[in-house]
């Protein structure tokens, strides 16, 4: 199995790679924010570099990229203007996200030079230069105060009011290279330009709710001498869908309360061929109740992704870069991450059972890689719950 890990400038080292030589490329690059005043995170990677990612896919290989909301256009721009074909936009939706908005009625009372009284103080859920999140109980936490009503008039009248939204959604952007002729002759020639739809399916919480009915065996279609009991085929699950969420309460409660269909039912009427009398199968409504949010395959960072000294300020869940690197990749195929970071798509990726090649410039995010990486290979290939049908 491939397993190449880089330390260097992502654009020096995908040019010493050859032409065609990956699969699927999964990254979480720089969004472009300067987050926690990172240097890395000054732009969005530049059109140079997705060219070479271009260069080195196979043709038909895609590209999943990561990217904050409000950098995201520039991000698929550039995708695009290297001459990927923008396939879709995933929408990874999560409850953790703490808005970073001014108070505008406090902002004023400030530049009036005016003080509120202190009331008490919190334990503040943000540490760090840039409001990075302290994910771990075992930091210090800082406490900040909370203070009493507006000072000024001028900061009564615009109580309430603030600057920014609760973030509560990253972009992925979808690319594909494009194809060597028609999507069959590519997938025989490179084994890559399409997704692995079964292997990515979204089980009920329930589990195996028959979603499909057959009537006879050939569901009807071939005249009496085929009509018999309706017959319960087991669902593979739900098709796979441009919304990822972390299963969080926050989330869930945006989502409506739905039924599905689950033991089959016969009524007369018109059939499959228009006879009257000719009877059908149908599904009727209320065996399979709940959020709808059990349809979309829920992850989100646990303690185990921040173990080991990761001390990375972005680290995804290793569950989430499962599934996305099980999408895009054909079995046994070679994964390329230009931005590893701490190497969650690499652990990824090992876990999977893929070969992965991740270039990271900063030493010490490329220890840690290292090391998550490593033990991942030692796991092997271990299936994961989303697998199991027990999202959501």
């Amino acid at each position: 199995m491939t397993l190449a890990l880089h330390l260097g400038d992502c654009l020096e080292v995908l040019r010493t790679m050859p032409d065609c030589s990956v699969d699927a490329v999964v990254t979480d690059p720089p969004y472009g924010l300067a987050f926690m005043g990172k240097r890395w995170d000054y732009d969005v990677p530049s059109v140079a570099i997705w060219a070479e990612c271009l260069r080195v896919l196979k043709p038909g290989g895609h590209l999943l990229a990561f990217a904050g909301t409000r950098t995201q256009h520039r991000m698929a721009v550039r995708i695009e203007d290297a001459g990927f074909e923008i396939r879709d936009m995933i929408a990874w939706v999560y409850g953790s996200g703490f808005p970073k908005s001014l108070d505008v009625s406090k902002a004023i009372d400030k530049a009036a030079g005016a003080e509120r009284e202190v009331v008490g103080m919190i334990p503040d859920r943000w540490t760090g230069k840039g409001n990075a999140l302290n994910f771990s109980t075992d930091r210090p936490q800082s406490e900040v105060a909370v203070t009493g009503a507006p000072a000024t008039p001028e900061a009564q009248q615009w109580t309430g009011w603030g600057t920014a939204l609760k973030p509560a959604l990253e972009p992925i952007t979808m690319a594909r290279k494009p194809l060597a002729g028609t999507v069959a002759a590519n997938v025989l020639e490179h084994g890559t330009g399409a997704l692995n739809v079964d292997g990515c399916r979204v089980g009920t919480a329930a589990g195996d709710e028959p979603l499909r009915w057959e009537h006879g065996q050939s569901m009807g279609f071939h005249g009496a001498e085929d009509r018999g009991p309706c017959q319960a085929l087991t669902s593979p699950g739900r098709w796979p869908a441009n919304l990822i969420h972390d299963g969080s309460d926050k989330v869930v409660a945006l989502f409506p309360q739905t039924t599905s269909g689950a033991n089959p039912t016969r009524r007369g009427g018109m059939g499959y061929h228009g006879a009257e009398g000719q009877e059908q199968c149908h599904a009727p409504r209320g065996q399979d109740t709940g959020s709808a949010a059990r349809f979309f395959y829920t992850a989100k960072a646990s303690k185990g992704d921040r173990d080991d000294g990761n001390t990375h300020p972005t680290v995804k869940p290793t569950d989430l870069m499962r599934y996305l690197c099980r999408l895009v990749t054909p079995p046994g195929g070679v994964l390329l991450d230009p931005f590893m970071g701490s190497g969650s798509t690499g652990k990824a990726a090992m876990l999977e059972g893929f070969g992965f090649i991740g270039i990271e410039r900063e030493p010490a995010y490329h220890a840690i890689a290292e090391q998550r990486i490593s033990r991942a290979g030692a796991t092997g290939h271990q299936p994961d719950l989303f697998g199991s049908g027990l999202a959501a």
